[in-house]
């Protein structure tokens, strides 16, 4: 019976096909906000409820493949990268899942209600924190090429645009969240306070969604500079 490497079942030809599959889990959990918000909005429940276990779900999924992947990279000897930075790229793209199961298990368990004039808003809001996080996946997919070229030439310019582009996102994210933070405050005198309190911690949490999928830029960033 031949013994299969675990490095070679794990990674293939490339290392980092594993890194790629877990960023995609992770924007998955992510994107799952866009119909679990707008379920929020009409007060569907049953929909929201059902959007928070699928996002549950596939943050579990990532945790396990973020696991497998810690145990099954290379040494510097087989990459041609660092290990470290690697890792540390893996743990930020992890909090992207993290934080998307954070914002529907807290907005879930207390079947937050959200004020009718502030519901495009924030579903714009939202909307563009998600495709925050899916550029980052379309950055972290050009590795391949990038492992091709030996992180040199034409593919880094390409790798420097999405980049680029990644953080425009993040801004204009936060500028929606400025105005979402400014729209509430005109109203929130309307509301309980507790739960204008915790309607202000989610509007933080979407705001914290795209950071993190900036941050996976500013790692991979790093890649190239080594």
């Amino acid at each position: 019976m031949v013994s299969k490497n675990p490095i070679t079942q794990m990674f293939g030809r490339s290392p980092f096909k594993p890194m790629q599959e877990h960023i995609a889990k992770s924007q998955a959990a992510a994107a799952e906000l866009i119909p679990f918000i707008k379920a929020i909005l009409i007060k569907d429940w049953e929909t929201a409820d059902a959007c928070q276990q699928r996002i549950a779900v596939m943050e579990g999924e990532a945790d396990k493949m973020k696991r497998e992947i810690r145990q099954n990279l290379p040494g510097n000897l087989f990459l041609p990268v660092p290990r470290n930075d690697l890792l540390e790229l893996l743990r930020t793209q992890d909090k992207v899942a993290n934080r998307a199961k954070d914002i529907a298990g807290l907005m879930v368990g207390r079947r937050m209600e959200i004020p009718a004039v502030l519901s495009e808003e924030l579903m714009a809001f939202v909307e563009i924190a998600v495709q925050t996080t899916e550029q980052a996946v379309t950055a972290l997919n050009e590795l391949d090429e990038l492992l091709e070229t030996g992180f040199r030439g034409h593919e880094v310019k390409i790798v420097q645009r999405l980049i680029s582009e990644l953080d425009r996102l993040e801004h204009a994210t936060d500028e929606k969240e400025r105005a979402l933070r400014a729209s509430l405050f005109t109203v929130e005198k309307e509301f309980n306070p507790i739960d204008v309190m915790f309607l202000y911690k989610t509007i933080d949490w979407i705001g914290d969604l795209s950071n993190r999928a900036q941050v996976v830029g500013s790692r991979l960033q790093q890649l190239l500079a080594k």
